[in-house]
């Protein structure tokens, strides 16, 4: 996922022109810019904010919608029809900018759905790993009970006792 390309545990950020590749999202030839990668890492941030508000995180929803306001009014889409198929939005552009733009037609696509509104980051301040909540009643909080679940529950215990 996107979002996860930044560790912020081990601060490992692997958002670079492989992972790119990898992902199908730019062209092993493609020039990467490293400012279009700086404003790509800027996008996840406010995608991850606003996973972090579907967990119920006191977020600025405004400033993320800003931030993807201002990225997608510079990044050119174009509607693509074909006969046997519905219509999508694919990027104009090459490169970090065409990976940028097929990030945010996808985030658009999803936004308002039932998918989105399961799609969440972690409350542990310190992860903020994306997930699926797929439980019953939307009400799975952490990444994995396992490990940030857990720090949440003994914080919980010790603050207690």
């Amino acid at each position: 996922m996107f979002v996860n390309t930044l560790d912020r545990e081990d601060g490992v950020d692997v958002l670079d022109r492989g992972w790119l590749v990898d992902h199908g999202l730019v062209a092993r030839g493609d020039d990467v810019d490293p400012e279009a990668l700086l404003e790509l890492a800027k996008v996840r941030e406010a995608v991850r904010d606003l996973l972090l508000a579907n967990n119920g995180v006191p977020v600025d929803r405004e400033r993320a919608a800003v931030t993807l306001d201002a990225v997608g009014a510079r990044t050119p889409l174009v509607a693509r029809f074909a006969p046997d198929r519905a219509a999508r939005l694919e990027p104009a552009g090459r490169g970090v900018e065409a990976a940028t733009a097929r990030i945010l037609a996808a985030v658009a696509a999803l936004a308002g759905t039932e998918t989105w509104s399961r799609l969440k980051a972690c409350r542990w301040e310190s992860c903020a790993w994306a997930f699926t909540d797929d439980s019953r009643n939307r009400s799975r909080a952490w990444c994995s009970m396992a490990v940030c679940g857990n720090r949440a529950k003994a914080r919980a215990y010790r603050s207690r006792h």
